[in-house]
């Protein structure tokens, strides 16, 4: 059922890249189920600075503050009065439907109770307040089927089933004012990942970028985040072929520029993976078994998963799909060279 008199929307998505990515289908439903609707995401500074000027589905960003659960996790500390003058303007925005899309809801559903919404919606884990509609939230879902179908509570539908994010001039511009452009396929290697667990080894890294740049005469860069810098060094200086280190260089829409400008992107579960794909870029991902369930996409046209299926810790053989240890090992460094490598070619190909 869609619903009448729907002029503001308030959405709850304060987290990283990938999540909003995730969520990119869910608010093309909003938008064009309630077009005239202002939709305003609740988010982080990092949302503000990439949404500026960039088309999407999204009118405003409003920072939340600091809060348990919410931006921070269990241990964070609040600023009672700063929260307080939060809801307060929140209330006076008189949102007629707030939308959780921040989790299970154990903090994120208080939260947006809060923010005084004549209708809100979202997911709930047996411990989360209850909303007005609501999901269950499970956790092996598809990330993306799961806000579609938050959304669909309120009758929102799209056609738009992956994530698209507009590529701007400024994007491309920065991109091309950093990196060394030439007319030869550019390959894009990612070796971080925020979860070490998730990280395939720097030599299969080099060694997939050797095949590409010395057997197909494709131009190598390698990208991460200052604290991913070890990373990315390894990578480029353990390749026999010329790289280009690209650590720390780019801003968020540069990086997209890149992404854009790009054949293919070779990375691990990861924000930049997923942003590849959002801006029309051909990906080969690395996923732990798990991870491909709730993170991986959803077409093979142009996207080639690769999967480990290791589910005990490599450590202590924990079964980590029922319990959790303290250890940091890869669990995707199973995947083997070979199969990243052809799915590559496959795409460059293609």
């Amino acid at each position: 059922m869609t619903l009448d008199n729907i002029h503001k929307i308030a959405v709850l998505r304060a987290n990283a890249l990938g999540d909003f990515i995730f969520a990119l289908p869910a608010l093309a439903a909003l938008r064009q189920t309630y077009p005239q609707a202002e939709i305003t995401l609740l988010g982080l500074d990092w949302h503000a600075a990439f949404l500026a000027k960039r088309p999407s589905p999204i009118d405003r960003v409003v920072v939340v503050p600091p809060s348990q659960g919410v931006r921070g996790d269990a241990n964070t500390i609040e600023e009672p009065v700063e929260l307080a003058n939060f809801f307060a303007k929140m209330a006076q925005e008189k949102f007629d439907l707030a939308i959780q899309m921040h989790g299970g809801g154990r903090y994120s559903n208080s939260f947006l109770l809060r923010l005084g919404a004549k209708m809100t919606v979202g997911l709930k884990t047996p411990d989360a307040a209850p909303l007005d509609l609501w999901i269950p939230y499970i956790y092996y879902q598809p990330e993306i089927l799961r806000y579609l179908e938050v959304v669909s509570l309120i009758g929102a539908k799209t056609t738009e089933l992956e994530p698209q994010v507009a590529v701007t001039d400024q994007d491309l511009a920065e991109a091309k004012s950093v990196v060394k452009l030439s007319d030869q396929p550019v390959v894009v290697l990612h070796p971080g990942a925020t979860d070490p667990r998730r990280w395939w080894s720097i030599e299969k890294f080099a060694a997939v970028g050797d095949a590409l740049a010395i057997g197909y005469n494709t131009d190598v860069v390698v990208t991460g985040v200052k604290s991913e810098y070890d990373l990315v060094d390894g990578v480029v200086k353990t390749m026999k072929a010329k790289a280009q280190n690209l650590c720390d260089r780019l801003s968020l829409g540069g990086l997209a520029g890149l992404l854009k400008l790009s054949s293919v992107a070779i990375a691990n579960d990861s924000g930049p993976l997923l942003l590849a794909g959002a801006v029309g870029c051909a990906t080969v991902g690395i996923y732990w078994c798990g991870n491909l369930i709730t993170a991986g996409p959803i077409t093979r046209s142009r996207h080639r998963p690769v999967v480990s299926w290791r589910l005990n810790c490599p450590v202590c053989g924990v079964d980590c799909t029922h319990a959790s240890c303290n250890h940091s090992n890869s669990f995707v460094d199973d995947v083997s060279l070979k199969e990243v490598t052809d799915s590559a070619i496959q795409l460059l190909l293609t």
